[in-house]
């Protein structure tokens, strides 16, 4: 009986031996696959961000790097033009029957030389609805909306920033009101404490007079400016706030306190680099959420007024010239498309900084 049990604890300690060497495989195999898909992922998104990063440089080298020469000149070339040259589709395009009857009479007006060959890059995306080249406005269009885009998410971060921190350092009933604040905040719908903001502005500035149109262009993007990064730092504060009162506990800060350091000085010289990370990844968040809405603002009129062309009031120029008997789709398209791209591109390269910098996400992904 006893080497009846003997055998059956014998063979009972090999199939367990076997089962540990089958399931160090299975598990061997699995992590190879996971490691292989990982990897794969990986070099997919890099290559991904590659093109987004060049992408995007490419796009704001050439609008801010053709700013002074559009606006140089006795006329600014971004709305120099002639009418009878309006609505002219772009170069390389074929042309329709009466495009083409327009273009030889404008080329026999003009000499024997046609529009279209004498200035290819002028017309290189068309011409708009008062024979502007489209090309320089959809340049200059980006260099505004990019800007905008990009000091307003500066605007967000910096009030999120300190926002957050100065809650996170308050603690207690403070710290509870002020994050009601934001809840209230979050509650209120953000597009349209935009829209009344910035058509309060311009009733204000109407009223008050005194100001040319470069100075109400100025007011207005002063307070779109305003109005977009003083509703857009919500998440910031959030995330901040949780980061802060994460390292207020950590070694080096209460070493920090205890030989008498005030709180500004562990805040810059403890604190902010370590929140380095989340305010560039919440940065780079920021600028394509403010670039929509302040195209959105644009296209319904409301935003950067015209004659200085952005691409959201492009694109509502584009809207207006579609419809079922003539359609010029490069008015739209062109705008839309640039527009896209940049959003696109920022998107993407926010999420890898995410990925690369965020301790949140490092966690989830390991």
């Amino acid at each position: 009986m006893s080497n009846q049990v003997r055998l059956n604890g014998a063979e009972t300690a090999r199939w367990r031996r076997a089962e540990r060497r089958g399931e160090t495989r299975r598990n061997r195999v699995r992590w190879r696959g996971m490691e292989a898909r990982r990897v794969t992922k990986g070099r997919g998104a890099g290559v991904g961000v590659r093109l987004a990063l060049a992408m995007l440089a490419l796009l704001v080298a050439a609008c801010f790097g053709s700013v002074p020469w559009m606006l140089g000149g006795s006329e600014a070339r971004y709305n120099a033009g002639e009418s009878r040259e309006a609505r002219l589709p772009p170069a390389w395009s074929p042309l329709d029957d009466e495009t083409r009857a327009r273009c030889d009479t404008i080329t026999k007006e003009a000499g024997g030389v046609s529009p279209l060959q004498r200035s290819p890059v002028f017309f290189l995306l068309g011409s708009d609805l008062l024979g502007r080249s489209l090309l320089y406005r959809c340049l200059l269009g980006g260099a505004v909306s990019l800007g905008v885009g990009v000091l307003a998410a500066l605007v967000s971060v910096v009030i999120g920033t300190v926002y957050g921190a100065a809650a996170a350092s308050a603690g207690g009933r403070v710290d509870a009101v002020m994050m009601r604040i934001v809840d209230i905040l979050y509650s209120l719908p953000s597009v349209l404490l935009i829209v009344l903001l910035a058509v309060a502005s311009d009733a204000v500035v109407q009223r008050a007079g005194g100001l040319g149109p470069a100075g109400r262009q100025v007011v207005s993007l002063a307070t779109l400016l305003v109005a977009i990064g003083g509703v857009s730092w919500l998440t910031t504060a959030r995330v901040i706030r949780g980061q802060v009162l994460s390292l207020v506990n950590q070694p080096f800060v209460e070493g920090a306190r205890a030989i008498g350091a005030g709180w500004g000085r562990i805040f810059v010289r403890h604190l902010l680099p370590n929140l380095v990370g989340p305010i560039v990844v919440y940065a780079t968040l920021a600028v394509p959420q403010a670039i929509l809405q302040e195209s959105f603002l644009s296209f319904l009129g409301i935003g950067v007024k015209a004659p200085v062309p952005s691409w959201g009031n492009l694109a509502a120029d584009g809207l207006a010239e579609l419809n079922p008997y003539r359609s010029h789709w490069w008015l739209l398209f062109f705008p839309c498309v640039l527009l896209a791209g940049t959003l696109l591109s920022l998107s993407l390269i926010g999420e890898w900084l995410r990925a690369r910098l965020d301790p949140k996400s490092r966690e989830r992904a390991a």
